[in-house]
């Protein structure tokens, strides 16, 4: 009876955001440590609300969790979907269906979300997808790295 319940509760529409800057033809990502919910690095990511197209959500998240403008958004045409690791009472969902994007940051100082965010680091891709908590956000990482180093 309750796997029957668990099955209809929907996932949430989300955003994975591998967001990064080129410095001298070497491309930085930006991680973020993350304290709510759980402890670990991420990149930015977040939910598309109602009525907001996925391009919308993009900047706005970014804008949320890093005080940085957006100089090039790219659908990297690449879903999934995962399950949370654990229940919160508040949480309407089992857990989240993503669709990946890169931006290009503005040059700027990084200014996180602290509800969310304890820090951030600018890493090289060797670096960044070494210090990634979910292997889903790896693999993420790895995508919109190929595509990256394929336009030089």
């Amino acid at each position: 009876m309750i796997n029957r319940f668990y099955n209809k509760i929907p996932y949430r529409k989300a955003l994975f955001i591998v967001a990064y800057k080129i410095i001298n033809d070497n491309i930085k990502y930006l991680i973020l440590k993350r304290k709510l919910h759980w402890k670990g690095w991420e990149f930015p990511k977040g939910g598309v609300e109602f009525l907001e197209t996925k391009k919308m959500a993009v900047k706005r998240e970014v804008k949320e969790e890093t005080g940085l403008g957006i100089k090039k958004i790219t659908n990297q045409k690449v879903y999934g979907k995962y399950e949370y690791k654990k229940v919160i009472p508040d949480r309407p969902f089992k857990g989240q269906s993503y669709q990946l994007y890169s931006v290009e940051l503005i040059e700027g100082v990084v200014k996180i979300d602290h509800r969310e965010h304890s820090s951030y680091l600018w890493l090289p891709y060797e670096k960044a997808i070494k210090r990634l908590t979910w292997s889903n956000q790896k693999e993420c990482l790895k995508v919109v790295n190929d595509s990256l180093v394929n336009m030089k």
